[in-house]
């Protein structure tokens, strides 16, 4: 599982859409629960539920910021455009006897850390809406053992931030868009070298270029002392440039996550928050 979605239980997706210039607590900090179901990678038939443990924290520096956009730093802001310090990650994938990587090496956990440059396109005058496209482009890195390399992804997406109910502090969010990736990435995930090749699984080298596409769709809502949140994303990879791997299984697939944290502190200093 790649995400932002596993940092989407954390942050789930998106938060309410303040009113111009409103006041909110320079950081808040608080612990929850939550539960994820999501394939082993993109393309893998096999499905897993994890229960986890939940973070919340928000952080509304003026540089350094913490939200439902992630963490980040803003190096650059201007009233329409943005450049930000974009993170995402991955589970590691153990090669069992069962799987269609079996007697291959496991796949090591990753982070992958680059520039976001977003845009935002419309923004409703009462601030329950908005719309904004993004294009973060990371670096992806094992984390267990030695650090490597492992490639580079673009995931250029639009965003959908509205309140469903009217001023009622629900956020409803939907983004949708391509993932592209060069070879060292796709390789990482989808290649079979000639000496881990069985009958079932022949030897397969891939390219860079298109990855897929996801669509997520997220609902959450900060009460007075705790957030709930949900997602749900359907993934596809028609196209991708590793579609025919031997380690693709299927090239549609759902993940679904659901979560609450109580909020157990907040900062006495306010600060103002148009966005």
């Amino acid at each position: 599982m790649k995400l932002p979605a596993l940092a989407a239980l954390s942050l789930l997706a998106v938060h309410a859409l303040p009113a111009a210039g409103e006041e909110k607590p320079l950081w808040e900090l608080g612990l929850g629960t939550g539960a994820v179901s999501f394939p082993e990678y993109r393309g893998s038939d096999r499905q897993r539920a994890h229960a986890l443990a939940v973070p919340y924290f928000i952080y509304r520096g003026e540089i350094f910021k913490a939200d439902s956009d992630g963490i980040r730093g803003v190096f650059f802001d201007s009233d329409r455009v943005e450049l930000n310090l974009s993170l995402a990650a991955s589970l590691p994938v153990d090669s069992d006897s069962k799987g269609p990587r079996r007697g291959m090496p496991d796949l090591k956990p990753t982070v992958e850390i680059g520039p976001s440059l977003e845009f935002n396109l419309w923004r409703d005058p009462t601030r329950k809406a908005r719309v904004d496209i993004r294009l973060p482009i990371r670096a992806a890195y094992t984390v267990k053992g030695p650090v490597k390399h492992v490639g580079v992804t673009f995931n250029p997406f639009i965003n959908l931030d509205i309140d469903p109910f009217n001023h009622s502090g629900w956020n409803l969010g939907v983004m949708a868009g391509p993932i592209f990736a060069n070879s060292r990435q796709h390789r990482y995930f989808y290649d079979v070298d000639a000496r881990y090749a069985l009958p079932d699984r022949p030897a397969y080298r891939t390219s860079g270029g298109y990855s897929g596409t996801q669509f997520i769709t997220a609902l959450s809502k900060r009460y007075k002392s705790y957030w709930v949140g949900s997602f749900v994303r359907f993934d596809t990879l028609n196209g991708a440039a590793f579609a025919d791997s031997p380690l693709v299984e299927k090239k549609h697939a759902w993940a679904a996550g659901v979560a609450v944290a109580w909020v157990l502190g907040q900062s006495s200093t306010m600060v103002t928050v148009d966005d």
